[in-house]
């Protein structure tokens, strides 16, 4: 039989006991180990049976326990120093509040650190809105679906460390992403078990009189998409989640945030519209029923969030702002994140469905769909004119963008080139902050308390929230056998994990407990182990390690130097290619050969992850070179002492050092047949580990100890635990994003959105009449000399442009074989009369070039809009270039 109706039952706590709901609807629980060692002592077994989660612990606490705590002194007094120490977390001051011009003294500060309004042109954000599909806070709240959700959940409670003014805004899915397993022949199969907001640690956001807050949108032909608006409290951070399950909207709508990266195309269009609009509309409403300050800054990650722009261009013009105008100040305070390195990664709609959408009769009615198509229109070589670009709409609703790791932000620049055409893609303006983890929730208890042991559990919890080399640098006197003791006892937990895993997966393949006795002797906490655990596109390469499998065999099977690999992934339920690939390695894993070294665990999530990444030696990861954006769970694991083996893909081609890890070899030309590379990468995977990472691992010295080895851990944590930290990217988004976002919305006032607007408008039309004429230079021979100076004389055509529009540079650098230049550095060149009545609008510049460097060298003229109120000259994809690049004095070459 099934209920009629389902509701929750909640537990009515003791009055003593009263703290430990504050303390379980936290989500700092997740990273605070001393809460969770008190929910654990609340009751052993339940917390074991909750999988760690207060809120389902306090759900099934007897009566009788209960009533035996709120008499336990001891434990009354261990509540009230968790719930004491939750209170000056949440509002101590911390490193962001160290920022605010309120500890900076008056004098330090002159008439231009100000802007018209008075504030302080640098000061911080008062908030920061922070939106993404996807947010890995907690098992306990499956809203994550792999690394870019992980990275969210990351941000946010980083952001809470260091006490930034965050507000996360997502999608409530109620069946949130799938449970994978496995059947009897190794094919994924997936489980999506129904959530209930109220079993989760969640809080419904209600107005003062007790009513639900309740956002919408409107639907073609006048249907509405409601949403009730559910926080989770992660630290000092809201999280807003968005639900459309609610009674108001018909069966269609209801499924709208159902699963996360589910349904077809129209479904998606409506997710990200919720996420986007609704998730603005959201924070307004939070705002105003909780005073929490409005935010200045809208941070989109990944272009799924991407509606936002169009909300708050909506909320403008109904106040009477012009389109153009409303562009103009959105894009002031955005930022934009993009996470792919390919186009395929991008969500791109059908054009007529998303003019459906925003069309008469729905969404932005006083907006013009010919102007929001635009904004998504792929306007480059090779474009669609058909769809509409998520990430397009991302890139140009925002000042500022940034890729996830040096690398990719080099693939950014080139895969968006041409959104700004007639600049190389050095030049395109999308920088790079490399991501990070937050250490207090992937660090291993035990790896914390050694530090403990040795800096103070205060500056070792600060070495991990905020950062800092010295904090770190301490790692250079722990014990060798300290390091070794630890990693042993690391690796034998994985090895008990992984057995209980594996049996349990078996079990749900139909195995009777009589066949599963050899789970017993699965991995040996002494040898050798590593860890490859991701999702399963076919570019991260899951089965590798499987081109020659008698090599790999003889690997695992070695009779001195052996070897066991934990593999754990997910395929996209869409992707049979993913899924055949899953197979192909669980069918290798279970042949009875092998199958005690290598093993292949179902259900990839952050609850095994935190089992994984402490307990392996070595982390595996095997990219096609450069599709890893960034591929944060190497860094998890180096936290914990593991060595990183790696592709040179994502972080690892910035911070690889063969003193922590090694560094797979690529044959990533473009002529280099698929097959064949793979076959040579995965050769150079098999020699790395048999003739380098096997041997120093076994190698022992007199004392017993891997020396060499130990020193590789050692040096790990120290160099690239302050490095891999989540608060030193939030302390660079704050510094290289967020701040100079909030300076640019405070200074875009209307009336300067109205200027910046009509300008862009006038400089596009006259843009065709700008060109420059002629170029000559002092005469100099096909040798000069380094340091010596050339001066050059310019002579350009501005139209209907003044001098005050333009700038007009000289760009020099190191010219190629094709007379290309690298390395180039621009040189602005100052106006030197010109544009009379009879001129025509001609105007003559002229400035110094010094040759600073050797080598091959030459130099080109352009000229670039300019604007006080531009980040860059490239903003609005305009330049004129010289007509002929052999102008005169151009291309001149010192050697």
């Amino acid at each position: 039989m099934k209920a009629i109706r389902r509701f929750t039952v909640r537990p009515v706590l003791p009055d003593p006991l009263r703290p430990l709901c504050d303390l379980a609807r936290n989500l700092r629980w997740s990273w605070h180990a001393e809460t969770r060692e008190l929910f654990q002592a609340v009751d052993p077994e339940g917390w074991r049976a909750s999988g760690g989660d207060p809120v389902r612990l306090l759900g099934t606490v007897s009566a009788a326990r209960l009533g035996e705590l709120a008499r336990d002194r001891r434990f009354l007094r261990r509540l009230t120093a968790a719930a004491d120490d939750l209170d000056d977390y949440l509002h101590g001051r911390r490193w962001y509040q160290s920022r605010t011009a309120g500890d900076r003294a008056a004098g330090d500060r002159t008439a231009g650190d100000r802007t018209a309004g008075g504030e302080a042109a640098d000061e911080p954000p008062a908030a920061i809105a922070y939106f993404s599909p996807e947010f890995g806070v907690t098992a306990a709240l499956p809203q994550y679906s792999g690394g870019l959700g992980i990275l969210a959940g990351d941000h946010l409670k980083a952001a809470s460390d260091l006490g930034v003014p965050l507000i996360g805004v997502g999608l409530l899915y109620r069946h949130g992403y799938f449970r994978q397993s496995l059947s009897r022949d190794g094919w994924q199969q997936e489980h999506y078990p129904l959530l209930d907001p109220n079993e989760l640690p969640l809080t419904l956001l209600r107005r003062p009189d007790g009513a639900p807050v309740r956002v919408g949108l409107a639907l073609p032909g006048g249907g509405s998409l409601h949403a009730h608006v559910w926080v989770a409290q992660v630290g000092r951070v809201p999280l807003l989640m968005l639900d459309s399950d609610v009674e108001e909207n018909g069966p269609g709508e209801r499924n709208v945030t159902d699963r996360l990266y589910g349904g077809g195309s129209e479904h998606r269009l409506l997710q990200e519209m919720l996420l986007g609009m609704g998730g603005v509309r959201a924070v307004r409403a939070y705002c105003a029923v909780t005073g929490h300050p409005a935010p200045e800054v809208f941070h989109t990650n990944e272009g799924h969030a991407g509606f936002l722009g169009l909300e708050r261009i909506r909320e403008l013009t109904d106040r009477g702002t012009g389109f153009d105008a409303a562009l103009e100040a959105v894009r002031a305070g955005t930022v934009f994140t993009t996470h792919t390195p390919v186009p395929a990664g991008i969500d791109r709609f059908d054009r007529e469905l998303v003019a459906r959408h925003f069309g008469p009769g729905a969404e932005l009615p006083g907006v013009d769909v010919g102007r929001v198509l635009q904004l998504g229109r792929e306007t480059y070589p090779g474009g669609d004119p058909g769809v509409f670009n998520m990430a397009v709409m991302g890139l140009r609703l925002a000042q500022r963008a940034n890729g996830v790791s040096t690398l990719h932000g080099a693939v950014s620049r080139s895969m968006f080139a041409g959104l700004w055409p007639g600049f190389d893609p050095e030049e395109v303006p999308i920088t790079s902050i490399t991501n990070g983890v937050h250490a207090p929730t992937w660090v291993a208890p035990e790896v914390l308390r050694l530090g403990a042991r040795r800096i103070g559990a205060h500056r070792a919890e600060d070495a991990l929230s905020v950062g800092g080399s010295q904090r770190w640098d301490a790692v250079a006197d722990l014990d060798d056998t300290a390091i070794w003791e630890l990693r042993r006892e690391l690796r034998e937990q994985l090895v008990h994990e992984v057995r209980a895993r594996l049996r349990a997966s078996w079990r749900e393949r139909g195995a009777a407990s009589a066949e599963l006795g050899w789970i017993d002797g699965v991995l040996d906490p002494d040898v050798l182990t590593i860890g490859f655990a991701r999702r399963v596109p076919s570019y991260k390469r899951l089965t590798l390690m499987l081109r020659d499998r008698d090599r790999l065999r003889e690997m695992l099977l070695h009779p001195t130097r052996p070897v066991q690999i934990v593999v754990a992934g997910k395929a996209h339920p869409a992707d049979d290619g993913g899924k055949r690939l899953v197979r192909e390695m669980v069918r290798f894993a279970d042949d009875p050969r092998v199958r005690h070294r290598i093993v292949f665990l179902p259900d990839y999530g952050m609850a095994m992850a935190k089992k994984l990444y402490p307990g392996c030696d070595v982390w595996l990861n095997n990219p096609l070179r450069p599709l890893e954006a960034c591929g944060t769970s190497g860094m998890k694991a180096a936290l914990n002492g593991c060595l990183n083996l790696s592709v040179r893909d994502g972080w690892w081609d910035e911070w690889y050092d063969p003193d922590f890890g090694w560094a797979i070899p690529t044959a990533d030309g473009p002529t280099t047949d698929e097959d064949r590379r793979d076959d040579l990468e995965a050769h150079a995977l098999y020699e790395l580990i048999e003739q380098r990472v096997a041997p120093r691992f076994y190698d022992r010295g007199a004392n017993g100890l891997p020396e060499r080895w130990i020193e590789m851990v050692r040096r790990t944590l120290a160099s690239l635990g302050p490095k891999v930290l989540a608060g030193r990217m939030v302390r660079e988004y704050v510094e290289r994003l967020y701040t100079p976002a909030a300076r640019a919305h405070r200074a875009m006032t209307p009336d300067a959105a109205g200027e910046l607007a009509e300008w862009k408008a006038r400089v596009r039309a006259a843009w065709p009449g700008v060109a420059v004429d002629h170029v000559e230079v002092d005469e100099v021979s096909e040798i000069a000399e380094l340091g010596s100076t050339l001066a050059l004389r310019v002579r350009v055509t501005l139209g209907d442009l003044t001098p005050e529009d333009v700038e007009v540079q000289a760009v020099a650098g190191r010219v190629d074989t094709r007379d290309g230049l690298a390395d180039a550095r621009a040189f602005p060149l100052k106006p030197a009369g010109g544009g009379g009545p009879d001129q025509q609008g001609r105007w003559a510049y002229e400035g110094p070039l010094t040759l600073d460097r050797t080598g091959p060298f030459g130099y080109t003229v352009r000229v670039l809009p300019a604007h006080r109120l531009l980040t860059a000259g490239v903003d609005l994809g305009l330049v004129a270039l010289p007509a002929d690049s052999a102008a005169d004095g151009a291309g001149v070459l010192l050697r």
